[in-house]
């Protein structure tokens, strides 16, 4: 297969993200079509370094006006909507090194309709204790590499069935939990980055 772009929105800008070996608009059963999805992302995360997809933040908030906006395109019925959802780290060699660098993330966010009704909730939970449990490694940072520190960790398939009537809708956090070698932690204040999502895909009929 080849190496196809999509378009993201990026705080008003045009964003072009490579994705790699993924079939545009492939038809399937019944006249269904499956294809990257079109979204505007307030907090992109960046590339990554081995899959070449696109990864962006998930923040907290209420308005999902605020959230990760992905577009339905024309569309006959229900839209399926995938993506996976994952973790957030900051990863460090040092940690590693001194034997401090394990951690227990669970986040769950939401997917909203545009008048703030929720279709479902989605958890993703993973343990981190070395660079093999990092999903990936983002370009754009001033490590090794060029390399950010923030990586995504774990991976839930996600699905979530949209009703016929909707053009866009909203991803936005709930909370994330993060237990320590001596403790947890739980974030839910406001514009908190709480999870990443990537490979977001619709399949639906075209109208």
């Amino acid at each position: 297969m080849r190496r196809v772009s999509r378009i993201c929105l990026l705080g008003g800008l045009v964003w072009l993200g490579l994705w790699g070996a993924v079939p545009t608009k492939a038809q399937g059963a019944a006249g269904t079509r499956s294809e990257p999805a079109m979204f505007y992302c307030p907090s992109l995360l960046g590339d990554g370094a081995q899959t070449g997809r696109s990864f962006c933040d998930v923040l907290t908030g209420r308005d999902v006006a605020a959230g990760i906006i992905i577009e339905m395109p024309p569309h006959r019925g229900e839209v399926t909507l995938t993506f996976d959802l994952h973790n957030r780290h900051a990863y460090s060699e040092e940690l590693i090194a001194a034997n401090r660098a394990f951690r227990q993330y669970t986040a769950t966010i939401g997917v909203l309709t545009a008048d703030n009704t929720l279709l479902t909730r989605a958890v993703v939970q993973s343990q981190f204790r070395s660079a093999a449990d990092l999903v990936d490694r983002v370009f754009g940072g001033a490590g090794v590499g060029g390399l950010k520190a923030i990586a995504p960790t774990g991976s839930e398939s996600i699905a979530v069935t949209i009703p016929a009537a909707e053009k866009t809708v909203s991803i936005l956090g709930e909370k994330l939990t993060v237990i320590y070698a001596d403790g947890p932690d739980t974030f839910t204040g406001p514009g908190r980055p709480v999870a990443v999502i990537s490979n977001v895909m619709l399949q639906y009929r075209p109208r």
